[in-house]
Formats: C-alpha cells, structure tokens, sequence
C-alpha cells in the first residue's frame, strides 16, 4: 500500500467508476510509467504467482494495460529464477510482417493472464476467447487490486470470473489490504470512513 500511494497510483477522494458509482478510492495502474515503479510492481506480480502455486506455461497480457505488465512479471520472475515466455495481443490485426494479433512467444498449454484490475470482466472474457481459439488452456488470472465489491450481480468481477470459465484469480492487494492500511493512519480515518460506508452498500466477502 506504502509504495501505491507514494507512487500516486492508489487515489482517494470521489471516483465514478465504469459501473457508475462513486468510489472513495482509485486505483491506476497506468500511473507506474518509469522504470523503477514498473519494475518494483512486476516484483510485487511475481511474488503473487509464486506464492499462489499456480502452474502455468506462459504469461499473456491484454492489449493495452495488460502489456507492460506482463513484460514487467516475466522479468521480475527471471530475477527469482523462474524464465516464462508471454505474449500479448494487438487491438487490430496487423496485415504486413508476421501479421495477426498476437506478439510473442505463441500461446500453448497452460496461459496465466496478466492484468490490473477486473471491473466488467470484459478483458478477462475476451483474452480467454483468444487462448482457446490458439488451442491453449487459460488457467488464471493475477491482478494488481481485487475491489472486492459487486458486479452484475451478487458476485464481485472477481468471483464472477472464477464461476464462469473455472478459473482462480489471484491479486496483490484487496479492499481488506486498503482498510488495513488507513486503520493505521488516524489522518486519513475520513477515507476510511468513506471506504466502510462504500463496502456496505456495494462489497462482498473474498473466497
């Protein structure tokens, strides 16, 4: 939480989100735009990976915030001594060179996809399209903030995405972690405030 907010990337204040409501907090992942914090966050994604025992044969991340992201892991776990390929796509098919929509090593077995945040489902939804039209497995998803709140229905964006393709998502942080980190700071007990109030009407409980 300490590196998020230092790097500015972890907000607090009022935030429409894609759903319409308004958040007490902001997460942007964008905002990790130099070398360093990139790379500090791609430690932060394979450790993640590491500790939750998944077993996957390549890293995929979804054009366009999953690609820095996926490069900055697979580097980060070759730094731990674990060498993975991965690939990300393009938005629009490329008609010259090797043409297509995948850049990369090619997507075979078991494919780990690599993301910020899961708000509609709807990236997760089409990078696992794409894997298995490659033939490939997709067996995961790691993301930097689980929001821990609902989405279309009584699941959160998370739990949604486990109970349709079968699949768990790991992340480095959740709303619990968020909660943890202002309980600590009597100056910021207005946000935590803010953040109760918001998981008692929009929150569900992690599985």
């Amino acid at each position: 939480m300490d590196f998020a907010v230092q790097a500015g990337v972890l907000l607090f204040g009022e935030y429409r989100t894609k759903a319409g409501r308004l958040s007490p907090y902001f997460f942007n992942a964008g905002l990790f735009n130099d070398g360093e914090t990139l790379g500090r966050l791609g430690r932060f994604y394979a450790r993640a990976l590491l500790a939750s025992g998944t077993t996957f044969d390549v890293l995929f991340g979804p054009a366009y915030t999953g690609i820095p992201l996926v490069a900055a892991t697979a580097m980060a776990l070759a730094e731990f001594g674990r060498k993975v390929p991965f690939a990300f796509n393009r938005k629009e098919a490329k008609d010259h060179g090797e043409g297509g929509t995948l850049v990369g090593a090619p997507l075979n077995g078991r494919i780990l996809i690599v993301d910020d945040v899961i708000s509609a489902g709807t990236s997760v939804r089409e990078s696992v399209e794409l894997i298995q039209r490659a033939g490939a497995h997709p067996c995961g998803v790691v993301i930097a903030v689980d929001r821990q709140e609902r989405g279309q229905g009584a699941l959160s964006a998370a739990q949604e995405v486990r109970s349709s393709f079968g699949i768990p998502v790991h992340s480095i942080c959740g709303l619990d972690d968020i909660e943890a980190y202002l309980v600590k700071r009597p100056d910021q007990a207005h946000h935590l405030r803010s953040i109760v109030a918001y998981r008692q009407q929009y929150g569900v409980e992690p599985s």
